[in-house]
Order: C-alpha cells, then sequence, then structure tokens
C-alpha cells in the first residue's frame, strides 16, 4: 500500500484492497474516501468489501466517485464536507490517487492559493498545474 502524505490530516493512495484498511487504522486514520466508480475495471475490489473492510477497521467509509476527468460541484462540495466534517487523519484512493488530490485541491479545505494547492500536490507527487485557472476562480 502506498500512502502520499498531502498535510498532517489528509493523504491519498491508489487503489488498495480489503486487508490494507485495518492497517490505515493503526496508522492512526479515522475516515477513507473511496473515488472511484464501484465496478470500474476489472479486478477492482468490490465497493460493498472495501466499506465492509473499512468498518470492521473502526474507519468511516465514504463513497465519492467521479470519472473521466470531470469533478462536479456536487462532488467536489460532498468531498469538502467530509474533509471539514471529519476530525482526525482521513486518506483519498482512486486509482492513481490523482482523483482524489484533485478533490482535495478544488475543494480547498485549507484556504490555501492555487500555487500552495499546486505545490502540495507536486510534493505528493501529482502534477495539477492544469487545474490553476479552475483553482484561481475558485471553482
Amino acid at each position: 500500500m502506498e500512502i502520499r502524505n498531502v498535510d498532517d490530516h489528509f493523504a491519498v493512495a491508489p487503489q488498495m484492497q480489503p486487508e490494507d484498511l485495518a492497517g490505515l487504522a493503526a496508522e492512526g486514520f479515522v475516515a477513507v474516501i473511496c473515488n472511484r466508480p464501484d465496478g470500474e475495471e476489472p479486478g477492482q475490489p468490490p465497493l460493498d468489501d472495501m466499506r465492509r473492510a473499512a468498518e470492521e477497521a473502526g474507519l468511516a467509509f465514504h463513497h465519492i466517485p467521479v470519472s473521466g476527468g470531470v469533478f462536479p460541484p456536487a462532488a467536489v462540495a460532498a468531498f469538502a464536507a467530509i474533509r471539514r466534517g471529519t476530525a482526525g487523519k482521513q486518506l483519498g484512493y482512486c486509482r492513481t490517487g490523482t482523483r482524489s488530490i484533485t478533490l482535495d485541491a478544488l475543494a480547498n479545505t485549507g484556504g490555501l492559493s492555487a500555487e500552495a494547492r499546486i505545490t502540495r500536490a507536486k510534493a505528493a507527487g501529482y502534477d495539477l498545474s492544469a487545474l490553476a485557472e479552475r483553482m484561481d476562480a475558485g471553482r
């Protein structure tokens, strides 16, 4: 399992397996946010298996699926609500982690500038520079 810390309260990861979730709880995470549609590709663990494993590990589990590089305002708002409303470390995951870091950058729960969000994403291994204009516009 590859966890990329974004800040003290948020990390992203590529697709995990149900057996990985107990380790997240042991590392102090309290919530998981899945940003993949269920059944997006063959071999992906079913959403119900991931939810069950998270709950058995004592983690809150949230599902905000996005695909096709589209980040609807409702998905960004739902992501922001979870990030703001959850005390403790949270982890977002998708196929590669890109959708999760993008949702975090667009939600901007820390009130950071676009430049700061892009720098933070780059430090975690993701290039979000193409989103700078959208981030500056506050969309």
